[in-house]
């Protein structure tokens, strides 16, 4: 884990600076205290990152479960209460590790992944975009078309445009700019350029440009856009931040209700994320899912305690990660660090850093994940890949991250049910031209309910006076719909005249008398 601190450290400050809004943006899109997201992202770093068994996944307060935070604060009756079902939400986690339910992320189809990754990339520079223009009315970290004030993601866009701060535009321009000229010509000019990331340059450009602007009527930039990490007055205030669950309602009904629901959430996200990270990883390298839900489970159960949000990986951390370099679990844990000694130590500082600056970190970042290529590599896959992709996109960018996963989800099993359909048999007759009579059907290897409908049809098309030859060697699971649909076929062709040749691995039966007791003794054997 050590032996790439050269890449990790560089990386680790990147992710730091991803990191910080988010944390802050989804406390306050949860309605929860700000401390509160801070608590999950060190948490998610030091904790979930020594446990977890992804080398470059960051976990960290998800905005997927933003909107399920807001309704249980008030329906528990206050935040201690709702601690109380985000640590029993950890322990259902470890449960489900214990159970080996890991296993589920690897059901979604990679056409599924891939639009998750694009989609959040189109998200992500959808949502900066008002930030970018020091219009920060929506909180950082909300991913959901409709906004909290009502506002939707593009009539926010417009928005920002009638409402540009000079500012905060001309700091995020130069931002932008320094992070393109950093990643494109810099870093190939010298090792310096390569540990020193332009991120950081940025962030420190963009606390002198606000330091020496303050006094400046027309760039000057309010407090309003910029970070704003609570300022405790000393160790007491700190301590004071911290909260602690209401046990006492750990018997309720409605607070382990919302347990199960944040583990099940958390836990398919967090599944889904290490699937997508697995997939970015340059090194190709395998999460072992179950013992990521333990490590999951874990810090959430340690964030309940001590006043946190629930906590998943998230993707966005992790490309930052994986795209500024990072190669182990490191970058994660040094991450959290940074985020803890940052609180303690220079919070006001930290309140010098613009938005905009941090919005066109992230624009580099949501490009990198929604490349046009990658539209036109799934376009050039064939329809079965391209649909299930870009209707995820569109599901992430117009509903939400889970909505969005869902219905690529749904349009994925309706292709595999077709394909199914499709290809549960062959069938032709004897030789190109040829009018003899003879049709030969051939049974895939396992043939389910779900290819009635293909076989009924083709069987229904078997001319009178003809020869259906059925070939059942290589079929090895022959479901019970299948053979009475045989068995009412063999039915039928005594009165259309149909010969029934049936080639098994017992040899060849002429028009057996019965398909279902064939089978049957066939099961037997």
């Amino acid at each position: 884990m050590f032996k790439s601190l050269k890449s990790d450290i560089p990386a680790s400050i990147v992710v730091f600076f991803v990191a910080l809004p988010l944390c802050l943006g989804i406390a306050l899109a949860s309605g929860a205290p700000l401390f509160s997201g801070l608590i999950a992202g060190i948490i998610g770093g030091i904790v979930v990152g020594f446990l977890s068994g992804s080398e470059i996944g960051v976990s960290g307060p998800a905005a997927g479960l933003a909107a399920i935070v807001l309704t249980a604060i008030t329906a528990l009756g206050g935040w201690e209460n709702f601690l109380v079902a985000v640590v029993l939400g950890g322990v259902i986690q470890i449960i489900f590790g214990v159970l080996r339910l890991g296993i589920i992320g690897y059901y979604f189809p990679s056409s599924v992944i891939k639009g998750m990754l694009t989609g959040i990339g189109i998200i992500i520079i959808l949502k900066q975009i008002p930030h970018f223009f020091g219009y920060d009315l929506e909180p950082e970290g909300a991913d959901s078309f409709i906004e909290p004030s009502g506002e939707n993601t593009f009539s926010a866009i417009l928005s920002a445009i009638d409402n540009i701060t000079i500012g905060s535009t001309v700091i995020g321009i130069i931002s932008l700019l320094i992070l393109l000229l950093w990643s494109n010509v810099l870093v190939k000019k010298g090792k310096f350029f390569e540990i020193v990331q332009g991120p950081l340059v940025a962030v420190v450009v963009g606390i002198i440009f606000y330091l020496l602007t303050k006094a400046n009527e027309t760039l000057a930039i309010e407090a309003s856009h910029l970070v704003s990490v609570p300022v405790p007055d000393g160790l007491d205030s700190f301590i004071g931040q911290f909260s602690f669950p209401n046990f006492s309602v750990i018997t309720r009904g409605d607070v382990i209700l919302t347990g199960f629901t944040i583990a099940l959430v958390a836990s398919l996200e967090t599944l889904l994320c290490v699937e997508a990270t697995d997939k970015l990883d340059p090194h190709k390298r395998v999460t072992p899912t179950n013992r990521e839900l333990l490590a999951q489970g874990t810090g959430n159960i340690i964030s309940g305690f001590i006043g946190g949000l629930p906590i998943t990986q998230v993707i966005v951390r992790s490309s930052a990660n994986i795209q500024s370099g990072g190669k182990t679990k490191a970058s994660a844990i040094i991450h959290g660090f940074l985020l803890l000694i940052s609180v303690l130590i220079i919070p006001r500082i930290l309140n010098y850093i613009p938005l905009s600056v941090l919005a066109a970190i992230l624009f580099i970042v949501g490009y990198k994940l929604a490349k046009p290529s990658t539209f036109k590599a799934m376009y050039n896959g064939g329809w079965m890949q391209f649909v299930p992709f870009i209707v995820t996109v569109l599901g992430i960018v117009f509903l939400d991250l889970l909505k969005g996963i869902g219905l690529g989800l749904a349009i994925g099993i309706f292709i595999v049910l077709y394909r199914s359909y499709r290809n549960s048999h062959f069938l032709h007759k004897e030789g190109e031209d040829v009018d003899d009579g003879k049709i030969k059907m051939t049974l895939a290897e396992e043939v389910t309910f779900f290819n009635k409908g293909a076989i009924l049809k083709e069987l229904d098309r078997v001319p009178h006076d003809s020869t259906l030859e059925l070939d059942v060697r290589n079929t090895k699971f022959l479901d019970n719909d299948i053979i009475e649909i045989l068995e009412d076929f063999a039915f039928k062709a005594k009165e259309r005249n149909i010969n029934i040749k049936l080639f098994s691995e017992r040899g060849i039966v002429e028009n057996p008398d019965s398909f279902i007791s064939f089978f049957k003794t066939r099961k037997k054997r």
